[in-house]
């Protein structure tokens, strides 16, 4: 069992025979009923009753697979098991046949509206790779498994959206993790929780990848001109550190020059006043 899930239903192995052999012995029956008729006549009654019988049986049982595909087999309302054998396979006809696709899927997150950890209305867009990974879970758990990804995934995306602001503010910590600057850890908080989310559907979330940030319409204006603005002080702070930093370094010159060019003076031992 996976250990992205615990509980729910576990889906288990079912053997379906090979269809090309009972398709084989079908043709066989079917070429046997003019025989019987042609040389028995008469007495072929009962032998073409039961061929006919045998034509009857055989023929409901087949069904095709792709590759990752599978069928989940049902009798009155148990589940028997789920086949994952491509190619044609047969199985008894009053078996229920649901076929199930097990290739990756890509569900986009259509852009939404949410708040940002300040506050801040922004637009953000996700999508995400996904495949079935328990058939038993994915039809017997949840009634309809690919709505309830699709829903989960909004509901996802909200919440992790809310847990980071849009960029850096006039003070932030030094490690932050922002939606704009840190896309891929925010997927990553993405594709985690949504694996939480639908663990009960027998689904495996691969992969979540964001596909659209900005600020919501009705302030990116004002959020473009606070950019700028905040560019522009941090360009002049820059220039005045660099004029400072000049500075020190023409004075700590200068001065290095003048002990340099002083003349060496000379020390005369005058003595003390007690010799």
């Amino acid at each position: 069992m996976s250990a992205y899930r615990k509980e729910g239903s576990i889906e288990k192995t079912y053997i379906t025979a090979n269809g090309i052999a009972m398709l084989l012995l079908l043709i066989a029956i079917i070429v046997a009923v003019p025989v019987a008729v042609f040389t028995l006549r008469q007495a072929a009654l009962f032998p073409v009753i039961a061929l006919a019988i045998g034509i009857a049986f055989i023929a409901p049982g087949f069904f095709m697979l792709q590759p990752n595909e599978a069928v989940v087999l049902t009798l009155f309302g148990s589940y028997l098991g789920t086949d994952r054998a491509p190619g044609l396979r047969w199985t008894l006809p009053w078996n229920l046949r649901k076929k199930l696709s097990v290739r990756a899927r890509n569900h986009n997150i259509e852009t939404l509206k949410v708040n940002d950890k300040r506050g801040n209305p922004v637009e953000i867009a996700a999508v995400v790779v996904w495949r079935v990974e328990d058939t038993a879970q994915a039809l017997f758990d949840v009634e309809d498994f690919e709505n309830f990804v699709k829903v989960q995934s909004e509901s996802a995306l909200r919440h992790v959206a809310t847990r980071y602001n849009y960029d850096f503010g006039e003070e932030h910590e030094a490690n932050e993790v922002t939606l704009r600057a840190g896309a891929d850890v925010v997927a990553d908080s993405l594709r985690e929780e949504l694996q939480v989310r639908v663990q009960q559907t027998g689904v495996k979330v691969e992969e979540a990848k964001l596909t659209h940030l900005a600020y919501a319409p009705e302030i990116a204006g004002a959020m473009l001109r606070r950019q700028q603005a905040e560019a522009v002080i941090s360009a002049r702070a820059k220039i005045v550190v660099g004029a400072v930093s000049m500075v020190e370094m023409a004075l700590k010159s200068l001065s290095e020059k003048n002990c340099s060019e002083r003349d060496t003076q000379p020390i005369v031992n005058t003595g003390t006043l007690y010799t």
